[in-house]
């Protein structure tokens, strides 16, 4: 870490994954803390830092190190933490201690007693939280994704992808400097190759063949004309590790999602943009990743794309008692998944553990659409965006002009509208010539119909279904 990097890390200030010590006098409280990071998401100590945030260093000396390597023997499992030291202009130096976690050997302790880390207070763990991390690590390696992958070596993963993990993990801060480019190494790592045996997770996440063995490893995509299933306009089915199916189903929504336009001021120029918003969508295709059963042999995450809403299922119900209504609160996380949740995060692809589902309504609120809805039916989890207002099919959505949008959403308020109507609905009507042109196009684009006659006639929308 260089000085400048390390003078911006301190002046965000102590946080759930910052702690800040003026010397190593405070080193068994640093290491309290660190183990109160291991338990959650880990985080960094950083000692030569007074807690107001002024950097002062200290002489690190072999006595020093030789402290320090007998503190961190007194944790148990044994964590990954590592040391890297920056120095000052004085000649003084700042300690930096870096916490990785790993779900599947939490809970962790430090000198026979756990810790936790809320916000920016360390404190010991309750007795019921640490007996309860305690029961899920002794089930862990029961869960499907800790299974040996039957028949499968290390060279049957996708090489280049393990290492755009750790490439990504770097840029995002989240895996160490000292991760090199030794794919073994790399697996051991994030436990997907114990004893350099890959398993199930493994296999999700960088896998090159599925099937017969992981048919699961699936991905249904669907653009339906209208509002059910009964005709398709494309539909798509695929295997692959997880990282490219979510590739192919962010290009899926590209294609086929309808597009909102709107002129940028001063240079009247039109600027296309998603329905959705993609943050959003791409969040919910992670969550589905992460969080499906997938012992489910013919399970898949599904992809529905309809007139008037957007689908994303996985199969499998939600774990841990959780119900579709908290999705939208604060709420714990304990993905089923942990291994495959572990490295989505470490690729920065999971901000923070419990949040996404939040995120997502927050993301269409700002939009301006409705929140979303989560559910559970018939073993699957899903969640269905629904837009605000009338939104024109794909095939002809990025041909209409501004006005001719204004027009759809005032007949989407109305059952019917005369033409004097529909030019008071449009802030700077156009002449009666212009307008009656823009409504006999969308009359041809099938998007909208008419009955009556002359100046007794009156406009409706006509939808996709009827």
């Amino acid at each position: 870490m260089m000085l400048d990097e390390l003078q911006e890390l301190v002046t965000r200030g102590e946080s759930a994954t910052l702690e800040l010590k003026k010397s190593t006098a405070q080193l068994r409280r640093a290491a309290e803390t660190l183990c109160g990071m291991l338990n959650a998401d880990g985080g960094k100590v950083l000692i030569g830092v007074t807690a107001e945030g002024r950097i002062v260093g200290q002489q690190i000396t072999d006595k020093t190190l030789r402290e320090l390597a007998d503190i961190l023997q007194k944790f148990e499992p044994a964590p990954t933490i590592i040391q890297q030291r920056v120095r000052l202009e004085n000649g003084l130096e700042i300690l930096l201690l870096e916490a990785f976690t790993n779900v599947e050997s939490q809970p962790y302790i430090f000198d026979g007693r756990p810790y936790q880390r809320i916000e920016s207070t360390t404190s010991v763990m309750p007795r019921e939280v640490y007996q309860r991390l305690l029961s899920e690590r002794a089930t862990g390696w029961l869960r499907w994704e800790n299974q040996p992958a039957e028949d499968v070596q290390l060279a049957d993963l996708d090489q280049e992808e393990i290492l755009r993990t750790v490439r990504l993990g770097l840029a995002a801060g989240r895996l160490s400097e000292s991760t090199g480019s030794d794919v073994p190494d790399i697996l051991n790592r994030l436990n997907l190759a114990p004893s350099a045996k890959p398993n199930n997770a493994a296999i999700v996440l960088f896998g090159t063949r599925f099937m017969p063995d992981y048919p699961q490893c699936q991905l249904r995509m669907a653009r339906f004309r209208g509002v059910n299933k009964s005709q398709f306009l494309d539909q798509r089915q695929i295997e692959g590790h997880a990282f490219a199916l979510l590739e192919e189903a962010m290009l899926f929504l590209r294609r086929h999602l309808p597009v909102a336009g709107r002129v940028i001021p001063g240079l009247f120029e039109r600027e296309d943009e998603p329905l959705f918003p993609l943050e959003a969508l791409r969040e919910a295709l992670v969550n589905a990743f992460c969080h499906r059963d997938y012992t489910i042999i013919g399970g898949a995450v599904s992809l529905a794309i309809y007139d008037d809403r957007l689908e994303i299922w996985s199969d499998g119900l939600l774990p841990f008692g959780l119900k579709p209504e908290d999705l939208k609160l604060e709420h714990a996380s304990r993905p089923r998944n942990p291994l495959i949740a572990q490295v989505f995060y470490l690729r920065g692809m999971i901000e923070r553990w419990g949040r996404g589902t939040q995120k997502i309504v927050e993301l269409c609120v700002k939009a301006g659409h409705p929140e979303p809805e989560f559910g559970e039916q018939a073993g699957s989890v899903w969640v269905r965006f629904l837009p605000s207002g009338y939104t024109p099919p794909l095939r002809i959505a990025h041909n209409l002009t501004e006005r001719q949008r204004i027009i759809l959403h005032a007949l989407a308020n109305s059952p019917s509208l005369a033409f004097r109507n529909i030019q008071e609905s449009i802030s700077d009507s156009p002449p009666e010539r212009t307008l009656r042109e823009d409504l006999i196009l969308l009359r041809k684009l099938g998007l909208i119909e008419s009955s009556g006659f002359g100046r007794g006639a009156v406009w409706r929308l006509k939808r996709t279904d009827e």
